[in-house]
C-alpha cells in the first residue's frame, strides 16, 4: 500500500510538471540566441549559479556569525533582508549612536 501511494504521488508530480511545461512553452527563437557568447553563457551560467549557492553563500553564513564577524571583518548590510539592494532601511545614523 505504501509503495502504491508513493507511485501515485510521483505520477501526480510528474504529470503536473509536464502540464506546466506544455502550457508555457519556450520563447520564440531569434538570431541573438545563436551568438557564440550566448551559447557559452548557457554552459557557464549553471556553473556560476552552483558555485554561488554551494561555496559563497555558505562561506558568508560562516563569516557572518556574530562571534566570528569581528575576526573576518564582516559588517551587516542595511539593505540585507526584505528591502531591495541599494535601498536604505531606517535611520542610517542608528549604528553610530552605540
Amino acid at each position: 500500500m505504501r509503495k502504491l501511494i508513493m507511485v501515485a504521488v510521483a505520477a501526480a508530480l510528474l504529470g503536473s510538471a509536464q502540464l506546466s511545461f506544455a502550457a508555457s512553452g519556450a520563447d520564440d527563437y531569434d538570431d541573438s540566441q545563436s551568438h557564440p557568447l550566448r551559447l557559452a553563457a548557457y554552459i557557464i551560467h549553471p556553473i556560476g549559479w552552483s558555485l554561488e549557492w554551494l561555496v559563497t553563500r555558505p562561506f558568508h553564513e560562516l563569516v557572518a556569525q556574530p562571534d566570528l564577524a569581528p575576526i573576518f571583518g564582516h559588517t551587516s548590510h542595511e539593505y540585507y533582508g526584505d528591502a531591495p539592494v541599494g535601498t536604505s532601511v531606517g535611520d542610517t545614523n542608528e549604528r553610530y549612536r552605540e
